[in-house]
């Protein structure tokens, strides 16, 4: 477990930018067994998080296309709710950070970690607003 000093401004990244932060079981499955798409968002404390992932996620949502509704959990921080999540994106392993994106309660679109990595903030922004387009 992370300390809450180190992970608190990471997990505002996404909230103040209008995220639901989901800390439990009960918030993901309610979250993700909905009508409508859904992003959710593996947040991590790693270094493509913070470089790539966080930055491309947030520029994302400027596109004129955009899910039903924003959620995130954080691996680290809230195990069980990462858990609970990553059962939603089998058959894809578990993976932080990962973007998965949602169209009523089923996994459309998903962002592994090795798709993160090395990809810039604006490379992860373009994949997401295609999907945009496609799914929302």
């Amino acid at each position: 477990m992370y300390p809450p000093e180190l992970t608190t401004p990471m997990k505002a990244q996404l909230t103040s930018a209008g995220f639901e932060s989901l800390e439990n079981p009960q918030a993901v499955d309610a979250a993700l067994n909905t009508e409508g798409t859904v992003l959710l968002v593996i947040n991590s404390v790693c270094g493509c998080a913070a470089g790539s992932m966080r930055p491309g996620v947030l520029a994302s949502i400027k596109h004129n296309k955009l899910p039903s509704k924003m959620v995130t959990v954080f691996a680290g921080v809230d195990s069980e709710a990462v858990a609970q999540a990553r059962k939603y994106t089998l058959p894809y392993p578990p993976s932080s950070p990962s973007i998965g994106l949602f169209k009523n309660g089923t996994l459309v679109h998903f962002i592994e970690r090795h798709h993160i990595e090395g990809r810039s903030a604006e490379m992860i922004a373009e994949n997401l607003a295609m999907a945009y387009d496609e799914f929302c």
